[in-house]
């Protein structure tokens, strides 16, 4: 199976990733470090991050996963790719929630207050109900912990496996 995890910074791809791996017993792939190891996309000092090109990196993973049987890929550009995943998993939160997640993690005000607009736009939910179809689509409200999230993911999981 092939899933990919997508959703804004500190909703908890990264942790439902993690969970989602032991269960299933497959190591995930942050977007960022499959950049990296790809060589695609440079860093940005200015803004502290790395840039990556959206085109190269849908190549870049679908090369990637034609090789794979099983692959958990989690990072919040996935939901700007078209990815050939069995599933996306679309994880949201409560904009207020998210950010004080943010400052928690000492986000500067100003990348916190743009996260917090694109989940109260919904970006990744919109963006990943344009490039996947419904029925490769899971989306989920972080819970109030992460194993609620990861719990209401493998029910869903279960549901559309089993059909």
């Amino acid at each position: 199976m092939k899933i990919g995890i997508t959703g804004t910074p500190g909703v908890g791809k990264t942790a439902i990733a993690k969970m989602l791996g032991e269960f299933i017993k497959i190591q995930p792939l942050n977007e960022k470090e499959f950049a990296l190891k790809e060589g695609i996309g440079e860093f940005d000092k200015e803004e502290n991050e790395l840039v990556v090109p959206l085109k190269k990196l849908e190549e870049s993973l679908n090369k990637y996963l034609k090789k794979q049987k099983n692959a958990i890929i989690e990072g919040h550009l996935i939901c700007e790719i078209k990815a050939d995943f069995d599933y996306i998993i679309v994880i949201t939160c409560d904009p207020e929630i998210l950010e004080a997640r943010l400052e928690m993690r000492g986000y500067k005000a100003e990348k916190v207050q743009d996260n917090v607009f694109c989940e109260g736009i919904e970006y990744c939910r919109k963006h990943a109900a344009r490039k996947y179809p419904k029925k490769k689509r899971i989306e989920v409200e972080s819970r109030k912990s992460i194993k609620e999230t990861f719990e209401a993911i493998i029910i869903e999981l279960n549901k559309r496996e089993n059909k």
